[in-house]
């Protein structure tokens, strides 16, 4: 386990509490995730059992803004490598986007299913307001809408609510829906989903909300989930074959998207692939960003996770706008994702160049215009 330092308390919070916030940064820079991240802060109450990490990338753009992660890592420092890698995949997104925002991240090392109670989110909301003005957030993987409204009454740097732009995952999936569309047009010609076979990986918000868009549109599903039970709904509302979480990988399907946690897509499981596109809404798919090369060797076009799965991002973002919320224009926003991906595409294909390669390229452009500016 990762060394962390004697805590230094960034501000005690109001009343009682016991949380105490340190700035691990120091520390965060022995990891290979480490990519000359701003600050790292730890928040730790022994009371109400709160141990979160916020990690924020880069703040060139503006704040950092990033959701909240609520999952049960193993380690220490397994939940810091995942707030690292998260964070930096943030400040891509933001940058990509277009929006006035930097890259940050917060897990919160916990079960979101037995550990995960009112006294442990009051202690994050405690640490979310000592860090106003550095780190907007919202929810991710284990923090549903009803905990993003309940940190909301207590900390001011929370977004994506019932009272503001609403639950990011339907948006998140409508992003992720229309670049699928568009990797399909650039590799066919053709953006009909009639019969395309896809295969899901994932069923919570977010994987659940674009097999109703697949859907519709007539795909044909094959889905997966560590919920069995979240297997058997989507068969039945969706007519899907559903699979093992183990074998959903080297599924028979043209698309693979990947819709639950990261690190899918490696040297090791690249070779299983079938599909001739990997599209989908996870954060960091790639275990290690040259897999990206494997994938265009192998002939599969790969749409960058953080430019596809960018929807949730610029819906929240768009309370924080001057004027306040309108969805109209978030929307329009989202709306342009496929075009984004089709340059990142093309321009991959001309150059001979991994797509990853040339998303994170045209990322920097924009954070380094933004610092001479």
């Amino acid at each position: 386990m990762l060394h962390v330092r004697e805590p230094r308390t960034l501000k005690k919070p109001a009343g009682k509490s016991t949380l105490t916030i340190a700035d691990v940064t120091a520390d965060a820079a022995l990891l290979p995730a480490y990519d000359s991240h701003e600050r790292i802060w730890l928040g730790r109450d022994d009371e109400s059992g709160l141990t979160a990490i916020v990690a924020i990338h880069n703040t060139v753009l503006g704040p950092a803004l990033g959701g909240t992660r609520v999952w049960p890592h193993e380690s220490f420092e397994a939940g810091l490598t995942d707030a690292l890698r998260l964070s930096r995949g943030m400040t891509y997104k933001s940058a990509i986007a277009g929006t006035p925002f930097g890259g940050g991240k917060a897990v919160i090392i916990a079960d979101p299913k037995t550990e995960k109670t009112p006294s442990l989110l009051s202690s994050y909301a405690d640490m979310l307001a000592a860090l106003e003005g550095q780190f907007f957030t919202a929810e991710d993987v284990g923090l549903t809408l009803a905990d993003a409204d309940f940190l909301r009454t207590r900390a001011p740097n929370v977004v994506g609510t019932k009272s503001g732009s609403g639950n990011p995952s339907p948006v998140t999936a409508y992003g992720v829906f229309l670049g699928i569309k568009a990797a399909l047009r650039h590799r066919r010609g053709t953006e009909s989903l009639k019969g395309v076979g896809i295969a899901v990986q994932g069923l919570g918000s977010v994987g659940w909300s674009l097999c109703e868009n697949l859907h519709e549109e007539s795909a044909a599903l094959t889905v997966t989930d560590i919920d069995t039970a979240r297997i058997e709904e989507a068969k039945k509302a969706f007519g899907a074959k559903g699979l093992a979480p183990d074998t959903i990988l080297s599924a028979e399907a043209d698309i693979f998207a990947p819709c639950a946690l990261g690190g899918v897509i490696s040297r090791e499981t690249i070779p299983s692939l079938r599909a001739e596109i990997v599209a989908g809404s996870a954060n960091n798919q790639l275990a290690r960003h040259e897999d990206a090369r494997l994938l265009m060797e192998s002939g599969i076009l790969y749409a960058p996770d953080y430019v596809i799965n960018a929807g949730g991002l610029i819906n929240v973002a768009a309370e924080l706008a001057p004027g306040g919320y309108n969805r109209a224009a978030a929307m329009a926003k989202v709306a342009q994702i496929p075009k984004t991906l089709s340059d990142i595409f093309t321009r991959a294909e001309v150059q001979g160049r991994p797509t990853n390669d040339v998303a994170a390229e045209i990322a920097m452009e924009r954070i380094r215009t933004a610092a001479a500016a």
